[in-house]
């Protein structure tokens, strides 16, 4: 079977896909239409439905995997699919929707016990002993939450995989600059996306949730930060610093830290960060096409399009 993926315009489709965004438009003659994000293992793609009715539009929910014949198109530089037919999957068809969600390349247990050893790393008993509640406190969220509803790291467990990479870069630099505190970036890049548990609701159709909306994840996790410590009594300057790790791990006022990086470490963190999510980003396009082409225009990353070399691999 083809994937998403693989798909090319030209190409037409007689598969089944999980709808994982959909929103409802109305066209210039005044009939409705729908346009779906489908999604399978190896991505998602933009979906136009022209012709709905207003029953086939309460169909047309995020969660429901569907039948669709359709054809793949190029519209303005990147794949889109024209929906010719659909139907909800029924029990009969014995799809599953797990077989429908992008994951990791690690497993969950793999990622915890390399985190666990970062942990282990931080030589700060107040940064550590912060960084292990929250830890167990959303255990299961946070090594199964995406870290985005869309733009990087949107899968199953892409929070903690975002993590990892960071961690990973973060020990590297640490080695070439000594003058890096190790216990207090680690600790930060543990905690800096943790909030997103609550700012998202979860890996299937992610969406943002109420108090995402409203408080965003950098402002819940300075906050559950600023909790834990009052509830076990850690005082010190080192909650005052973690805090402003996560407060300004975007880097940009524009960007929704409320503050700057002010210390050295909150300036590494932003930096990696941003290195992370951009890779991640190279690599959910550039795969989607064939070398010698170009990827659609990318909205996160100022709209540019890249090239796939050729001979380089």
């Amino acid at each position: 079977m083809r994937t998403i993926e693989t798909l090319k315009p030209g190409d037409s489709v007689d598969h089944y896909f999980l709808i994982h965004r959909a929103t409802q438009g109305v066209t210039a003659q005044g009939k409705p239409y729908m346009t779906l994000y489908l999604r399978d293992k190896s991505g998602d793609i933009e979906a136009k439905v022209w012709t709905v009715t207003n029953d086939e539009i309460k169909m047309l929910i995020p969660e429901t995997i569907i039948r669709v014949k359709g054809d793949v198109i190029d519209y303005r530089g990147r794949k889109q699919m024209k929906v010719n037919q659909f139907r909800v999957a029924v029990e009969e068809d014995n799809v599953k929707l797990e077989n429908f969600l992008e994951a990791a390349p690690l497993t969950i247990d793999e990622m915890s016990e390399e985190i666990m050893t970062y942990v282990l790393d931080i030589e700060n008993a107040k940064l550590q002993r912060i960084t292990r509640i929250l830890l167990k406190k959303y255990h299961h969220e946070y090594y199964t939450f995406p870290a985005a509803s869309s733009h990087h790291h949107n899968f199953v467990s892409g929070l903690s995989y975002h993590v990892v990479t960071m961690l990973r870069q973060a020990k590297a630099l640490c080695e070439i600059y000594p003058i890096l505190n190790k216990s207090l970036l680690y600790s930060g890049i543990i905690l800096h996306d943790l909030g997103k548990v609550k700012e998202l609701s979860g890996p299937v159709a992610t969406t943002y949730t109420v108090e995402g909306n409203l408080l965003g994840h950098i402002s819940i996790i300075s906050d559950e930060i600023s909790q834990v410590a009052k509830e076990h009594n850690i005082e010190g300057e080192e909650v005052l610093l973690l805090r402003h790790l996560v407060l300004s791990h975007h880097g940009k006022l524009e960007y929704g830290s409320p503050k700057l990086p002010m210390v050295k470490e909150a300036e590494i963190l932003h930096f990696i960060d941003n290195i992370d999510a951009r890779m991640m980003m190279f690599e959910k396009h550039l795969k989607k096409v064939d070398k010698g082409q170009y990827t659609e225009r990318i909205f996160a990353l100022e709209n540019r399009q890249f090239y796939k070399p050729e001979t380089l691999d």
